[in-house]
């Protein structure tokens, strides 16, 4: 099977896997049953509306959705606009696909790249919080992303306001690597003053999505892009976060996947403590330096740093 994103070397069953990933209203775990029931992706297409219907999950909507997908996805236009920008697409059996993602139980059905996606890369943890991100977050942030990055360990987010920028551009300065993971497409980045951002990441690491590469964000994309965030890692830290947010989200994500879960503690009169301080509650692991995720990551980690990287922890105190 070819394992390049020009369309013109892709054969019909790595098409058929890639519309149906790209298939409005089937997400991963709708997908992981239609291949359950019909194997391969190409019989789903080739299957009746009834047969369809037989799958949990999959009603007269839906099945309507999946038959015409031909029609709305544009597969073909979709591919030629990858090769023309030189995007990487990876399907789950394909080498390049991360090891990590393929661990997890809903795994994306495809991923379109810029950049690249390097076997360092699984040495990962992310780095997530509020998009309204205070001094203080950002600080934090920033602090824990230079340090994993001078680790040796590749800084993933989701390129959103406030701390997850606040994480990219920390790692990138401290000439680590660091991973973006968008809600619509990978040459469509959201939101739009981080145009430039998800340029210099291109170029020191990689900016990925599950969604067609033209896409615009979509609400219901953001907490299921949350699980690749999640899922690319070896644990997640939550700075600043509202009870209710995306961050939370990553979280319970990394929490179910069976990823490490570090939360960094604020001041207790900040409603971005809310977040971490529940997550503390809960089991999660204090952060208060680099040090502390190294250390509970053990000898997984280890092997990529030396006594040099290891930062002393500044007092949290001074930081406020």
């Amino acid at each position: 099977m070819a394992t390049t994103a020009d369309p013109l070397n892709l054969d019909e069953a790595a098409r058929a896997e890639i519309l149906l990933a790209l298939t409005p209203d089937v997400g991963p775990i709708l997908r992981a049953r239609l291949l359950e029931r019909f194997a391969v992706a190409a019989e789903v297409f080739a299957a009746s509306e009834a047969a369809l219907q037989g799958v949990q999950g999959i009603g007269p909507k839906i099945s309507r959705r999946i038959l015409g997908a031909r029609h709305e996805v544009q597969l073909d236009a979709q591919l030629a606009i990858a090769r023309e920008h030189g995007l990487r697409i990876l399907l789950p059996q394909w080498p390049g696909y991360p090891r990590s993602l393929q661990e997890i139980p809903d795994p994306p059905g495809v991923l379109f790249v810029r950049g690249e996606i390097e076997p360092a890369d699984q040495m990962a943890v992310a780095i997530v919080g509020t998009r309204r991100a205070t001094h203080y977050g950002k600080k934090q942030a920033e602090r824990l992303a230079a340090g994993l990055a001078r680790a040796g360990i590749t800084v993933v987010s989701g390129m959103a306001r406030g701390i997850d920028g606040a994480a990219h551009r920390a790692a990138m300065a401290a000439g680590g690597r660091t991973l973006a993971v968008l809600a619509s497409g990978v040459l469509n980045p959201f939101p739009p003053e981080h145009v430039k951002l998800a340029e210099e990441i291109e170029h020191q690491g990689a900016v990925l999505s599950e969604a067609a590469p033209t896409m615009p964000p979509l609400a219901g994309m953001f907490p299921q892009r949350n699980r690749i965030i999640s899922g690319l890692t070896m644990g997640t830290i939550v700075v600043e976060a509202a009870l209710r947010s995306g961050a939370l989200i990553t979280a319970r994500h990394a929490m179910e996947q069976g990823r490490e879960v570090f939360a960094v503690p604020g001041p207790v009169d900040s409603p971005g403590s809310a977040g971490p301080h529940h997550l503390l509650r809960d089991g999660a692991k204090l952060v208060t330096c680099v040090d502390d995720v190294l250390e509970e990551l053990g000898p997984l980690a280890e092997w990529r740093c030396t006594p040099s990287v290891l930062l002393t922890c500044p007092s949290l105190e001074a930081a406020l």
